[in-house]
């Protein structure tokens, strides 16, 4: 493509080049005829005056010799004879023959005779015996003065544009195949298992779309195989039970070649079984790894299970608020761990609140983390560090504990960390903080602490409007 791009600019630059070039090198010779001949008509209108007076031979050849502007002998004058016995007078150089002197003093206009080494431009002047003719000489290399210099100034100007035309086509073919490299890359990339890659979305529309599209395409495909792993894992799991049951039935069996048979078969089935969940767990742990590095959009996911659970909160009259999911919002978690997390927390609020009690969520993006808010107007818990501690649904009335410790786990995952309080409708608050960067995380807690007091000062104002 790159190499195309700069073909077809050096073959429409080259066209155009030559299309003003070639004729303003020709203006330009004529031009340089032109100025040559004007300036021997110039000196031959010098003697002009001179032969209107007199035709004396002295004062003829001293006009001559100060009209000599260049090298001399370049100017001539035809004298008619005058008088019976009078001959004509020939002053100065001749070059041009007898008869294109007579052809102009009959015709009485100027002409230009060609002679050896240029040419010679015949000006007719009348004088009192007849027509006299001053003839001068122009050669060759006046007619071509500086016209080598306008060509290669031309040529240069030319080969400047060609030179310029096809370095701009060279940067636009960059932009354009850089972005086509990288998509190329990352899909032999993605061909040789890394999981985690992914395209930036710039250069061209269309190879925008192409970046969009194939990291749509990587997303799935990691979505595709934690599916696949997970349930490998799950069936792998549930042969663990029937196994057992044929273990102990085997034991029972005696001490007969049969029942040896069948405990033997029995241990081998344990062993592939244990091999296929050993594997499944050696491939899942990299495949989380990959598609937590990632990660996905917490809007359009929070957007996605909101319109899940608001089906069953319209059924039960409850009024949901969402905020702050209107933008993207990218956090380094897996698509699939923060939907379950979402659940987790939306499921609890339905559990262990009374139907048409109202409940939010928001997402604040804030410089080095994602904070993720899920508020009701419950009831509240009276232990919210026990819940954290619990993380299952063993307390009492009103506890929020349950399914939190896959809550908790991904935001540990991420250098963060999980709080539960008051809600400014009045319940409980869920807060999960997704940091952005785990090493920033660790080290710079004072930002967090920053982060946490500007969403406390928000609440209170929130709280403070609402009343």
């Amino acid at each position: 493509m790159r190499w195309a791009l700069v073909k077809v600019a050096l073959a429409v630059t080259a066209m155009v080049v030559v299309a003003f070039a070639v004729p303003l090198g020709l203006v330009v010779k004529e031009l340089a005829r032109d100025r040559a001949y004007s300036n021997a008509e110039r000196q031959a209108a010098t003697i002009g005056p001179v032969l209107a007076i007199t035709t004396d031979r002295t004062q003829l050849e001293r006009a001559v010799a100060s009209a000599e502007t260049g090298p001399g002998g370049r100017i001539g004058v035809h004298v008619p004879a005058s008088g019976h016995d009078g001959k004509p007078a020939e002053i100065g150089s001749r070059r041009a023959a007898q008869a294109d002197v007579a052809d102009a003093a009959k015709l009485g206009r100027a002409s230009i005779s060609p002679v050896r080494g240029g040419s010679s431009l015949l000006q007719p002047t009348a004088v009192a015996s007849g027509i006299a003719v001053v003839e001068v000489f122009v050669p060759d290399a006046a007619l071509t003065k500086g016209v080598a210099t306008s060509w290669l100034v031309l040529a240069g100007v030319g080969l400047a544009l060609v030179i310029g035309s096809v370095a701009v086509a060279d940067r636009l073919g960059t932009r354009m195949v850089r972005p086509a490299k990288r998509l190329a890359g990352a899909a032999h990339d993605l061909g040789t298992g890394k999981l985690g890659v992914r395209v930036p979305e710039d250069g061209p529309k269309e190879l925008r779309s192409a970046a969009s599209a194939f990291n749509a395409m990587a997303d799935q495909v990691v979505q595709l195989l934690a599916n696949e792993r997970e349930l490998a894992a799950d069936l792998s799991h549930r042969l663990r039970t029937p196994l057992t049951v044929l273990r102990l039935n085997a034991a029972s069996l005696g001490d007969t070649s049969a029942a040896e048979q069948t405990r033997a078969a029995v241990e081998q089935l344990e062993r592939e079984v244990d091999q296929i969940i050993r594997t499944a767990r050696e491939q899942k742990a990299p495949t989380r790894q990959a598609a937590a590095a990632a990660g996905c959009d917490a809007a359009e996911v929070i957007r996605e299970r909101m319109d899940f659970w608001s089906a069953l909160a319209e059924d039960e009259g409850r009024t949901v608020r969402v905020a702050g999911a209107d933008r993207p919002v990218r956090v380094p978690v897996a698509r699939p761990e923060l939907a379950a997390a979402l659940d987790a927390m939306l499921g609890n609020v339905f559990r262990h609140t009374p139907e048409g009690t109202a409940f939010a969520v928001d997402v604040h993006n804030a410089e080095d983390a994602v904070i993720v808010l899920v508020s009701d107007a419950g009831d509240g818990i009276d232990d919210p560090d026990a819940a954290l501690r619990r993380g299952h649904g063993g307390g009492g009335a009103g506890s929020t504990g349950l399914g939190l410790d896959i809550v908790r786990r991904l935001a540990e995952s991420t250098g963060g960390d999980v709080r539960i309080g008051r809600s400014v409708l009045g319940g409980t608050e869920v807060r999960v903080w997704l940091a952005l960067d785990d090493r920033r995380a660790r080290t710079g807690s004072r930002r967090g602490h920053r982060l946490r007091r500007t969403l406390g000062v928000r609440r209170r104002r929130t709280a403070r409007t609402g009343s």
